[in-house]
């Protein structure tokens, strides 16, 4: 029995114009309806995500969402914090280090700013282009203050030159980081702890939900780990073929209602 939907945003519960549908809101109102938890789970942060819990109703008491990629699980209604995994300022200053190596523009992020180092000459970062939900502020590497708690490090650019400089990164690295892309020009480090898989089995054992018990559904390298928790995961049609070759079900594309198509077959029998 599935007691929980896990779901991630662009390129599955969201369609080509960046909404939800009609169809599929009706859809999980009626999930919700028969008691089953509806949990956004995104790389953004939860204000990026407010219109969407406003539209389906998951801002009220007793519902939850998992952002940055699971480095974060909250309460939607108050923002209470049920698990956070984070990087230090160590970890910025060697993390920028890095980016200088390889030539590519970094931003880190916390719960309420996108801090802006400043990037390599000529190639400013892209990720004003992906993010527009928390202010954009200054920040100079030598001067972080030391109590510093970061969500993640970005780096974002032209897709090619982001692939190009990717295969630059030192294995030490992998080994100490959460490293993935999250869309063609964006390339997230998180601390090591952290993927959407250990976000919801956070929130499932706050829950007492069982993995077996969840579903979830995705499309993208950072929807992995938690379409291999879930005793039913979701790959939607559109999705990349590492997440297809793993899901236990391929739905329809996001732009054709597949979360929609997803929970009435397995969650409302219809």
């Amino acid at each position: 029995m599935i007691r929980l939907i896990a779901l991630d945003l662009d390129g599955t519960l969201l369609n080509n114009e960046k909404r939800i549908s009609a169809a599929t809101r009706k859809v999980l109102i009626q999930a919700q309806e028969k008691g089953v938890k509806i949990v956004l789970c995104s790389g953004r942060p939860i204000a990026g995500i407010k219109t969407y819990l406003d539209f389906l109703g998951l801002n009220e008491h007793g519902n939850y969402a998992i952002t940055y990629n699971g480095g974060l699980v909250q309460k939607t209604d108050s923002g209470e914090v049920l698990s956070e995994k984070i990087l230090t300022r160590r970890d910025i200053q060697n993390l920028y280090a890095l980016s200088r190596k390889l030539s590519v523009p970094m931003n880190f992020i916390d719960r309420n700013y996108v801090y802006c180092p400043l990037p390599p000459e000529g190639r400013p970062s892209l990720y004003g282009t992906v993010m527009n939900s928390l202010p954009f502020i200054g920040a100079t590497i030598d001067r972080l203050p030391g109590d510093l708690k970061i969500n993640k490090v970005v780096y974002c650019t032209d897709q090619d030159y982001l692939d190009s400089a990717i295969q630059k990164i030192p294995e030490s690295y992998s080994k100490k980081y959460s490293l993935l892309k999250s869309r063609p020009i964006l390339f997230e480090i998180m601390n090591k702890e952290v993927d959407k898989g250990k976000g919801l089995q956070a929130l499932g054992a706050y829950l007492n939900i069982k993995p077996d018990e969840m579903m979830t559904c995705g499309d993208q390298e950072n929807d992995l780990a938690m379409i291999r928790l879930a005793g039913l995961g979701v790959a939607m049609g559109n999705a990349i073929p590492e997440v297809k070759d793993i899901a236990q079900f391929v739905t329809k594309t996001n732009a054709e209602d597949g979360v929609a198509y997803a929970v009435k077959k397995f969650v409302l029998n219809q």
